[in-house]
């Protein structure tokens, strides 16, 4: 875990651990997010995160009888440097946002987002 010079989380907050959440410096995430760090979670140097931004690293099997019997696994969730996140968006299991990259508000985000890239919607899309 760590936290960069000027990274700022606006107040409520939830997390799973906190152990596992990285802020580069000027990172900014406003009231209401959640991350839940079961996992890696690395937010970049100016990133931004918009109200209400989840991130989820808990992933559950497919099967049934596997999630019935509690199995699950954690992957980790990665943003680049000046990632814009708007409210209320959801960052899946397993997914890299690049630098520069804007997600919109409400999007899921299930698959990796390239740099400089512009996604929305559910699932999220390239615009």
């Amino acid at each position: 875990a760590g936290l960069g010079e000027g990274a700022w989380i606006e107040a409520p907050f939830h997390c799973s651990y906190g152990l596992n959440i990285t802020l580069g410096p000027g990172a900014y995430l406003n009231a209401g997010c959640v991350i839940l760090d079961s996992a890696r979670v690395s937010i970049g140097a100016g990133s931004m995160l918009g109200p209400g931004t989840h991130i989820y690293c808990a992933d559950h099997h497919r099967d049934r009888d596997q999630r019935r019997a509690g199995i699950e696994r954690a992957l980790p969730v990665t943003l680049g440097a000046d990632v814009w996140i708007g409210g209320g968006a959801i960052l899946l299991p397993g997914v890299t946002i690049g630098d520069g990259a804007i997600v919109g508000a409400g999007a899921v985000v299930a698959r990796d987002v390239a740099a400089g890239t512009r996604v929305a919607g559910v699932p999220a899309r390239p615009l």
